[in-house]
């Protein structure tokens, strides 16, 4: 059985090695290697406590719906979803899938030349993107971005509406009452 830690207590498994990829959340283990273990023998995945010191901390600017500038601090390896949720920043519905790459609510917008240095996007990341609301040249999805050193003082900002069917299917329900 393969295991991943995802958070403190979060833990998802899936039934057979060879399946691994039906788990979604291992996306961690490829994009953050050095924060995974590989214990043999019960053949599973262990998330690493790792400890970071100040000097791993990037400052990271998000610029609300409001128009309002909210600063975090990051460690490097963290996805921009992470950031948000673990900062409890003031974004409302955010990350609604989990960083399972299952929604386009974590859209950001990046300024031009920060996009440009960024990771390559996944054919996955743009079928999510398509759902997105206000969908720029400079879109991505915050569960996919992960912090480098050299982001340090960025700023994203979120776009004005978002694509959330938690809200269609409260407004469904409300219409139907």
């Amino acid at each position: 059985i393969w295991v991943c830690a995802l958070r403190k207590n979060t833990v998802c498994s899936c039934a057979s090695p060879g399946k691994y990829k039906d788990c979604l959340r291992l996306y961690c283990l490829a994009r953050r290697p050095q924060q995974w273990a590989y214990r043999k023998g019960w053949a599973s995945l262990i998330l690493v406590n790792l400890s970071y010191s100040s000097a791993d901390q990037v400052t990271v600017h998000f610029i609300n719906r409001d128009g309002e500038r909210l600063t975090a601090t990051a460690k490097e390896g963290q996805s921009l979803l992470e950031v948000v949720v673990n900062q409890n920043l003031a974004i409302d519905g955010f990350g609604a899938c989990e960083g399972t790459l299952a929604c386009s609510t974590c859209h950001l917008i990046f300024e031009k030349d920060t996009f440009q240095k960024l990771d390559a996007i996944s054919d996955e990341e743009l079928d999510m993107l398509d759902l997105a609301y206000g969908l720029t040249e400079t879109s991505r999805l915050g569960c996919q971005v992960c912090i480098k050193k050299s982001m340090d003082g960025l700023t994203v900002r979120v776009p004005m509406d978002v694509s959330d069917m938690r809200r269609q299917l409260e407004v469904g329900k409300q219409s139907k009452q």
